[in-house]
């Protein structure tokens, strides 16, 4: 018999054990390829990973101290990295003797680092010999159990940035600095709070942490099975509104669990068949999936772990930063409706021309008035944490007690109650689950460490700057380009870290505030989620649905790419801020509600274009003209760049631009197709 501390298997009702395993093997290049152990060596990581969840929800009830947090944090994250990521694949499931050395050297240098205590803190810019011994050895530790749990990608970039603080003094102007040695940089990155233990381990070991074994607690509770229940009922069932019921299910779904892969994954596996009744093609399902598991890294109240670095970067509460997510959120799940609505037409148009096509049949739910009346406790999960935070408490404090609630109310039902096994096992699955994120945040404290000793971010923004002459719009271009890229090779943490220190300094240098400018990587770098080559949330998709892994990516990119357009606002438009809630001093809600229309009036149209379809089919010039329209009311300083002064208020061309063809299409030729 083995004991495993994974995370909940893809359910396997709706697929075929192929079909599983792929999705699984996909899922496995985010989160690595975890051992199932055997027996005694079972129980044994089932142990220090419930030691870890305890240790963290004892943190955010008592004082522990800052260095003492993060130094057991990644201790914990490396003992379990070792145990239960394997080197390779073909040594899974077993502990092999260089694990346990991994093991046995990360708990030395820990140990090393806690007994060193505040001399070994005094002493970083004299380092003694062991010091950089076990600093290096910590380095090395810490980038091979990243490559274990996320993937080479992360590691390697990390190695090109220490090779750039070594030797960055041999290299031309501007990315010339002055060169460190490594008395100088390992110290640096391993002592001090400013490399592998800086602000991304903190965010890791106070608030992330606690968050995935809240998600842990809510899947024990069977929450998840209900949000997708509850949506399925809400729309009656009806194949024709399976895509208005991933939408809706994606952000329930995904709000409290922050994960797209899992919100893909759990979506597909029930409403892809109905989605195939209706006539949704392959790859269209798998995009719209895709989208609405984009959703769940966006989505108040956990937004993903990028989410909790954004308020510590701006020494902001966590409250301000959903706050500032309300509007886009429900922006971004709008363009997602729209889209929905225009397949539907689209679909209808086709299944009515077709005299061959089945009716098709609906989905067997239970009302919804008995879901509620059953059920409707898990609500109260979805804005637990939320209430908390709006009474005075902190975000740790308030991640704490709405688990207890969480498992309080689970005793509401038996079949969801949360029984001392299940217990057991959500807190350790929750602290598995945390593993490769806080692998993932000291691999990037490396990355930062290198940025903050050389002035890279400070020279990148120059340069950033000088590159676009000076122009805002430009710069943002570049920025969310940048980003973009960055995100192509790591995973959402991972691109908002590095770019959170490179490129958002360079749009504050020219006057956006830090709040948008952060907002406006922290949009980009989810981009990352359907991005090749690590689109993980099309490719599970797409491994459902039996579409093209490429092909899913390119619809997944079509349904979300209108409500990527929406950041620019943030940053070009002085009243954009008004998209965060925040207000500049002569704003007012009017202004707010402008801003608010206008952006679903632009996402309407962008939608609209991406389709080729509004009230009937439009040739290549009609969705070019709307993604004209669209870009003018969204994004308005785009005209103003090309063409500055020259067209004071280029909305409102916009707007009249969208009406004159929605006009057209509706009186034009062909509009009531039968």
């Amino acid at each position: 018999m083995s004991t495993s501390v994974l995370p909940p298997e893809v359910p396997k009702g709706a697929l075929d054990d192929a079909t599983a395993a792929k999705v699984e093997a996909l899922i496995e290049q985010e989160e690595g390829a975890q051992n199932r152990l055997p027996g005694l060596l079972g129980h044994a990581a089932v142990g220090v990973a419930l030691a870890m969840s305890l240790f963290h929800l004892w943190a955010a009830w008592d004082i522990v101290p800052t260095t003492t947090l993060r130094y057991v944090h990644v201790g914990f994250a490396m003992v379990l990295g070792f145990a239960l990521f394997p080197m390779h694949r073909r040594f899974r499931h077993r502990v092999m003797v260089w694990d346990w050395a991994l093991i046995a050297a990360g708990i030395y240098c820990i140990w090393y680092l806690i007994a060193g205590g505040d001399d070994l803190q005094d002493r970083y810019i004299f380092p003694e010999p062991m010091d950089l011994v076990v600093g290096w050895m910590l380095i090395a530790l810490v980038l091979e159990v990243t490559r274990r749990a996320t993937g080479w990608i992360m590691p390697a970039v990390a190695i090109a940035f220490l090779l750039y603080a070594f030797f960055g003094n041999h290299l031309a102007p501007p990315w010339r600095h002055q060169g460190y040695d490594m008395e100088r940089l390992i110290p640096h990155i391993t002592i001090t709070l400013e490399g592998i233990f800086g602000t991304a381990i903190d965010v890791s070991a106070t608030l992330i942490v606690l968050f995935t074994i809240y998600g842990a607690i809510l899947q024990a509770t069977g929450a998840g099975k209900f949000f997708v229940d509850f949506s399925f009922s809400l729309t009656g069932g009806k194949p024709s509104s399976a895509g208005r019921t991933v939408v809706l299910s994606s952000f329930l779904l995904g709000g409290p669990s922050g994960s797209g892969v899992a919100t893909t994954v759990t979506l597909g596996t029930v409403a892809w068949p109905m989605m195939r009744q209706v006539g949704y093609r392959a790859d269209d399902a798998g995009g719209l999936l895709a989208a609405g598991g984009l959703g769940a890294i966006l989505s108040p109240p956990v937004m993903g772990a990028a989410a909790f670095l954004i308020s510590e970067y701006l020494k902001i509460g966590y409250l301000d930063v959903i706050v500032m997510a309300i509007v886009p959120t429900c922006l971004y799940y709008a363009s997602l409706l729209f889209m929905v609505e225009l397949d539907q037409r689209r679909i209808a148009a086709r299944r009515a021309a077709d005299p061959n096509a089945a009716p098709p049949e609906a989905m067997k739910v239970d009302p919804v008035g008995k879901l509620v009346r059953e059920y409707g406790f898990h609500f109260s999960t979805l804005v637990a944490i939320v209430v908390f935070m709006g009474i005075g408490y902190s975000a740790t404090l308030s991640v704490l007690y709405a688990t207890l609630v969480a498992v309080v109310l689970s005793w509401i039902k038996r079949e969801t109650a949360i029984t001392p096994r299940k217990l057991i096992d959500a807190l350790a699955s929750g602290a598995v689950q945390s593993v490769g994120i806080a692998a993932t945040c000291a691999c990037a404290g490396i990355i930062v460490g290198v940025i903050t000793l050389t002035g890279l971010g400070l020279k990148f923004s120059d340069i950033a700057i000088q590159a676009a002459g000076g122009s805002l719009v430009i710069t943002a271009i570049y920025t969310a380009l940048i980003v973009w890229v960055v995100g192509l090779a790591v995973p959402v943490t991972a691109s908002y870290i590095i770019c959170a220190v490179v490129a958002a300094p360079a749009l504050m240098k020219l006057g956006v505030p830090d709040y948008a400018a952060h907002m406006f990587v922290f949009y980009y770098a989810v981009l990352s989620e359907v991005s090749p080559p690590t689109a993980l949330s099309p490719f599970a998709a797409s491994a459902i649905t039996g579409a093209g892994p490429y092909r899913t990516t390119l619809q997944a990119w079509k349904y979300t790419l209108p409500a990527f357009v929406l950041p620019f606002v943030f940053v070009t438009d002085p009243e954009g801020v008004g998209l965060l809630l925040r207000f500049t001093a002569s704003m007012t809600w009017v202004d707010v509600a402008w801003q608010i229309v206008l952006a679903t009036a632009g996402l309407a149209a962008l939608a609209a274009a991406c389709q080729g379809f509004l009230i009937r089919a439009m040739p290549g010039w009609e969705r070019l003209a709307l993604v004209v329209a669209g870009v003018l009311m969204i994004f308005p300083a785009s005209l103003d760049a090309l063409a500055p002064g020259v067209v004071p208020v280029p909305h409102w061309i916009g707007l009249g631009l969208a009406a004159a063809l929605t006009l057209l299409q509706w009186r034009g030729p062909g509009a009531r197709p039968a």
